[in-house]
Order: C-alpha cells, then sequence, then structure tokens
C-alpha cells in the first residue's frame, strides 16, 4: 500500500477536524478526496506529508511511519498545497535548480520534469510573469524533482481557466499512470475527469469510499433524445425499464429509465422499428455531484 491511514483523528482544542479516519491508497491509482470546506481534507493532507500530527490513530506512507519515519515520509512524498508557494522573482528553471540541490537530486532531473511538466517553453521567464496554468505546472514539478512514489495535491486546479484545466488534467493523468496521486477537491467534475476512485468525507468522517463506477450503482439513467417531431409521452413509455419522460422543449425529450445500462440502442431501435427519426442521442448520467449532496447535506 502506498498510502495507509487507520482511525486517524485530529482535534483542535474542542472542534473534532478529523474523527476516526481510516482508508488505503495503492499504486498507481488516482484517488480524488472530497468534501465541502471545512470537512478535514487539508487537516489529513498536511498529516500525510508530516507538517502536522494526529491527536489519534496512525499513517504510513510508503511503508514508512509519519510519526516515527518523518523523513523518509518526506522523501517519498511530493506535495502540492493549495497555496502554491513560489519564489515569484526566480526564473523557473533558478527556482527548480535551488530545489533540486535541496533534495540532493541530479541537475539533468531539472530539464526532465521540465519537460514533463509542459514547462519547456515558459522556462526561461520569471515566476512572477507566468498565469496561474503554469504557476501550478512549476509546483508540479517541484513535487516530481525527487521522482517520489506517492504525490499529494491540494486542490490543483483551483482558479484555472478552461485549457488550463484541460492541460493539467492530462498531465496528472499522465503521472497517475506509474505513481500513486492523492488529490483533494471540492469540484465534482475535477474528480470524474481525472480520478478512478473517490473517498468522500465529511464533517470529519468518511462517508463513502468506491470507484466512481460502484458509487453510480443502482441509480437512474436519462437518455436525451431529438426527434423530427413531437412524440406522445405515452408511446416513449412503453421503452423497457421507463421510468418517466419528460418533453423538456420542442422535439427534445429525456427518458430517464430505471439501470445504469447503456440505453441508448434500446432508444434507436424502438425508434427504427416505429419510423422515428433521430436527430440527437445523448447518454445524461446521474452525476457525482448529486450523489456528493446525497451524501454531505444533512
Amino acid at each position: 500500500m502506498s498510502i495507509e491511514v487507520e482511525n486517524i483523528s485530529k482535534f483542535y482544542d474542542s472542534q473534532k477536524a478529523l474523527n476516526n479516519v481510516s482508508f488505503h491508497v495503492s499504486k498507481p491509482e488516482i484517488v480524488g478526496f472530497l468534501g465541502p470546506n471545512g470537512a478535514g481534507k487539508s487537516t489529513m493532507m498536511k498529516i500525510l506529508t508530516t507538517y502536522i500530527s494526529p491527536s489519534e490513530g496512525n499513517a504510513k506512507v510508503n511503508g514508512f511511519h509519519i510519526l516515527k519515519d518523518k523523513l523518509q515520509v518526506q522523501k517519498s512524498v511530493g506535495y502540492l498545497p493549495e497555496h502554491n508557494p513560489l519564489y515569484l522573482d526566480q526564473y523557473v528553471k533558478e527556482y527548480l535548480t535551488f530545489n533540486a540541490h535541496v533534495y540532493g537530486v541530479k541537475k539533468t532531473r531539472i530539464n526532465e520534469v521540465i519537460e514533463l511538466t509542459g514547462l519547456t517553453p515558459e522556462s526561461h521567464k520569471k515566476i512572477g510573469q507566468l498565469s496561474k496554468g503554469y504557476r501550478q505546472r512549476v509546483g508540479l514539478a517541484n513535487a516530481l524533482l525527487h521522482d517520489p512514489d506517492v504525490l499529494i495535491l491540494d486542490e490543483p486546479t483551483t482558479g484555472l481557466d478552461p485549457n488550463q484545466l484541460i492541460d493539467i488534467r492530462h498531465l496528472i493523468k499522465t503521472i497517475g499512470k506509474e505513481k500513486t496521486i492523492f488529490l483533494s477537491t471540492h469540484i465534482m467534475q475535477e474528480v470524474e475527469a481525472m480520478c478512478d476512485r473517490v473517498i468522500i468525507i465529511n464533517k470529519g468522517k468518511i462517508v463513502a469510499d468506491k470507484k466512481l463506477s460502484e458509487l453510480r450503482e443502482g441509480q437512474e439513467q436519462t437518455v436525451v433524445v431529438e426527434f423530427d417531431y413531437r412524440v406522445e409521452d405515452a408511446f416513449l413509455l412503453k421503452l423497457p425499464k421507463v421510468k418517466q419522460v419528460e418533453n423538456t422543449h420542442d422535439f427534445v425529450y429525456e427518458i430517464t429509465f430505471s439501470t445504469t445500462d447503456d440505453m441508448r440502442s434500446h432508444v434507436f431501435d424502438f425508434a427504427h422499428d416505429n419510423q422515428l427519426k433521430i436527430l440527437q442521442l445523448n447518454q445524461k448520467n446521474a452525476s457525482l455531484e448529486s450523489l456528493f449532496r446525497e451524501l454531505t447535506v444533512s
């Protein structure tokens, strides 16, 4: 196991930020750590990176104990905190060279992480001249300098524009093919785009720990279909496993099925058998956002 958390609790005076939290993360795996603001996400990440100690419980990272083997944990973890601390007056390569010296890694590694994180065209610039997206890349490059087996990323996509989001998502997914990535976020779309598994925390307690596919088990599925003319709702209710039909506008219908199976082929066959012409046909699965709300809104 890359990360082993056993019965971790953290108290701030009378406030319990984490309440008997346990989970394991294997390699390679990208795990999204979700929760509303104040749920305990950043606290857990600070514990795993040895910035703070738990009040109760134990945790290991790469087999090293977070209390007994702090230095070994720090050597085996790459950490990108929520507020990416950078020296804005330094040049990109200068900053990474400085940190490479601290880590004791070879200078050739600097060029490797610059290329890996797509920083090559910006490496001659001062960090203060970079966009938010490229500053995040610098933070990731720094976290990867010592080639850690585990990356812990706290809100890595906050504040990025759509193009920057796509680039950072692709970068994280690429890195995640070989390493363990544990990332926190409160943005559901980021988890769906990048992660294999989701752990949801609410009020300091784990309320879900499943593969994304498992989270959707038992959920309904909605198919959006547009015909070339108006069709009676009662006619579409003849489809198998139909729960509800709604005419949203013009000739567009949302058909809800009581199954997670892909029902688009059934809709297509039904239309063909009844001489209906389909102009568009899309699947609209239950969103992770709705599941998140069910688990975290009291």
